[in-house]
């Protein structure tokens, strides 16, 4: 199999609809390439590579694409010159059609990519928030349950202070009990929450 070489034409550009002589030519170049006629296969690439690249171009948008997808059309006419049948249209036509199929699987090819890409995004994200929400509802439920097993003084104070952000002082006098009390109260809650929610 020849060496593809690179294509010096402007991007984009397509070549002009052929004369019928220069369409004849090109088609008994692709008999002889289906015989493994490398100078022949030469000849092709200098008549179609330009306008192969254009329709990719035209397809994909995208510059370095577009040379990937010129260079797999040109492989495929190499690989699949016996399989050109003139009754069906000319040569042109044909590596033409190979040209826009080969652009347009590969931008369904790039399409399907980023909707995977795109579903596995969605997924992870509303897992992690599934998590999340599950571990903050458990945690909850943790606290007030452990709430749940202090003394009404100790409960309170605890409440006032951590949940309602109240000074020793400020919960002393909206409970009527001595600062003194209300430390030794939360202390004693603090240790028995501790030890409940198993924390070290």
């Amino acid at each position: 199999m020849p060496d593809v070489p690179a294509d010096d034409a402007a991007p984009g550009r397509a070549e002009p609809a052929r004369p019928a002589a220069a369409d004849g030519g090109l088609e008994r170049a692709i008999r002889a390439v289906a015989r493994g006629d490398e100078r022949a296969f030469t000849t092709v690439y200098d008549q179609v590579a330009a306008a192969v690249l254009g329709t990719a171009r035209r397809v994909l948008r995208d510059p370095a694409q577009s040379e990937e997808v010129m260079q797999e059309v040109l492989l495929e006419v190499w690989r699949t010159a016996a399989r050109f049948d003139p009754a069906s249209g000319s040569a042109f036509s044909w590596i033409m059609m190979l040209a826009h199929r080969r652009a347009v699987d590969r931008v369904r090819t790039e399409q399907r990519a980023a909707d995977r890409q795109l579903r596995a995004a969605r997924a992870s994200i509303e897992y992690d928030e599934v998590i999340d929400a599950v571990e903050s509802r458990l945690e909850h439920e943790r606290v007030r349950r452990c709430l749940g097993s202090l003394t009404d003084l100790q409960r309170e104070s605890v409440t006032l202070a951590y949940y309602g952000g109240y000074s020793y002082p400020e919960v002393a006098r909206l409970l009527g009990v001595a600062v003194g009390t209300v430390k030794t109260r939360m202390r004693d809650g603090l240790i028995r929450l501790r030890d409940c929610l198993g924390v070290e």
